[in-house]
C-alpha cells in the first residue's frame, strides 16, 4: 500500500512551485550519491545511529558513501527534506543499490541475515 501524500491538485496553485523545489538541492545531492554509490548512508552529527550504521559496514567489510547533514541544533529544515522524500523519519537514512532500507537497525539485521551480502553480490 502506497503511503498516503497529498495530491498536487489538493495545493494551491500559488504555492506548488515552493512545495516542489523547497530545498530541492540536498534531495538532488543524496539522489547523485545514490545512482554513483551501492551502499549510502545519510546522516547527522551528533546522533550515534549514523555512526553505528557506519561501523556496521565497516565490520562487514562494505564499502559506503557516507553524507551528513548539519547535527540537532542546526540544518533540520534541509533535512525535513529527505525526510518528506523518503517517507523515513529519522537518521540514518541507508541507501542500498538505490532502495531505501531503512536505518542502523535494519542495516545490521540485513547484514546478519546475509540479504545484505546477497544484494550487493
Amino acid at each position: 500500500m502506497p503511503r498516503p501524500v497529498l495530491d498536487e491538485l489538493k495545493i494551491h496553485p500559488a504555492i506548488r512551485e515552493c512545495v516542489a523545489t523547497l530545498h530541492q538541492d540536498i534531495v538532488l545531492e543524496v539522489q547523485a550519491a545514490i545512482a554513483a554509490n551501492a551502499v549510502v548512508v545519510v546522516g547527522m552529527g551528533i546522533n550515534p545511529m549514523p555512526r553505528r550504521a557506519c561501523k556496521a559496514l565497516e565490520a562487514a567489510a562494505v564499502a559506503y558513501r557516507y553524507l551528513e547533514y548539519g547535527n540537532y541544533f542546526n540544518t533540520w529544515r534541509r533535512r525535513n527534506a529527505l525526510k518528506m522524500w523518503t517517507g523515513w523519519p529519522t537518521f540514518p537514512m541507508v541507501f542500498v543499490k538505490g532502495t531505501l532500507v531503512g536505518g542502523a537497525t535494519d542495516l545490521e539485521a540485513l547484514i546478519a541475515s546475509g540479504e545484505l551480502a546477497k544484494t550487493l553480490a
